[in-house]
């Protein structure tokens, strides 16, 4: 499959920069080529950025990145209409969101109302200003970082901007070796500044729809409904996920499948994935938050719960 091609070259290219994060790394393409978003959610210091950058420079598409702080405003990234005295008209400035690749790091550094800038852009590829609706450019993707251990001066992200992200996973602290290979490879400078592209944006475009032709048999279709329906029935659970994760996992499922380089989804693709897709769409009830209990867990044990299908041979 194409697919499992422009993976392979995207991930030798990516990781000759970010070093021991292959999982985290399929899991953005698998984002990216089901035409959802990435939140990256960790601590400072583990190349949450520098993972997003590095993906933006392997494919020839346009890139920006939106430094969000508490000051910056819905226009600052949106656009705004600009008063031209030489024409005597008012004229569309494009924001930084009219980019195929966009990075907003820190966005839990953005108050709520320049969060929400975003979710047209991300649910509808388009951005309405002044009552004119401008499309993007596609392949249009946002990757999103924030640290979830400092609180001060940030702004949670609501349970409906949340559910705009189809994955959110954490890379984690290098292990001893990878970190000691980090080194001997910064010594001179960083590799990011050399990075080519090796995929075009009309690849990842093929991809996508190449994706969507991936088969699903009826009953991993049912597999992937239980699943989702279990979450709203669980005693731990406050609120269940949506129409919207079951549309993820579906299509996350088909990504991992064709990455995997095969034709059809296995139950397998759909435990892969549930974890990243489902644990920020679901609320706990605050007496599981006492107990230490986390959406992880409480999604692992749910998933375990649910009868796996048996796949006739073909």
């Amino acid at each position: 499959m194409q697919t499992s091609e422009v993976a392979k070259r995207l991930i030798a290219n990516v990781e000759s920069v970010v070093i021991g994060k292959r999982p985290q790394l399929v899991l953005s393409l698998v984002a990216w080529l089901s035409e959802g978003h990435i939140l990256l959610e960790d601590v400072p210091g583990v190349a949450k950025t520098i993972l997003a950058r590095a993906l933006a420079a392997s494919v020839g598409g346009s890139f920006r990145r939106i430094q969000c702080t508490p000051d910056l405003l819905p226009t600052d990234i949106t656009g705004a209409s600009i008063f031209n005295q030489k024409t005597v008209e008012f004229e569309f400035r494009r924001g930084p969101i009219f980019s195929q690749i966009v990075l907003a790091d820190e966005i839990n550094r953005a108050t709520p109302r320049t969060q929400a800038a975003l979710l047209e852009a991300m649910a509808e590829s388009s951005v309405t200003v002044d009552g004119t609706t401008h499309k993007l450019d596609l392949p249009f993707i946002v990757i999103a970082t924030q640290n979830p251990v400092d609180h001060e001066g940030t702004f949670p992200l609501p349970e409906a901007q949340l559910d705009r992200f189809l994955v959110r996973f954490s890379l984690g602290y290098p292990t001893f070796d990878d970190e000691l290979a980090l080194l001997e490879r910064l010594q001179h400078e960083h590799p990011i500044h050399n990075l080519k592209p090796v995929v075009q944006t009309d690849e990842i475009l093929a991809c996508q729809k190449e994706i969507r032709g991936v088969h699903v048999d009826p009953k991993v279709r049912r597999y992937i409904t239980e699943i989702v329906h279990s979450t709203r029935n669980h005693d731990e659970i406050a609120l269940g996920a949506s129409p919207r994760a079951t549309i993820a996992l579906f299509r996350a499922s088909q990504a991992l499948a064709a990455i995997r380089g095969r034709e059809f989804i296995t139950p397998d693709d759909v435990k892969r994935m549930t974890s990243p897709v489902l644990n920020h769409r679901v609320i706990l009830k605050p007496e599981a938050r006492l107990r230490r209990l986390t959406a992880e867990a409480v999604v692992a044990d749910l998933v375990a719960d649910v009868a796996v299908p048996i796949m006739s041979k073909a």
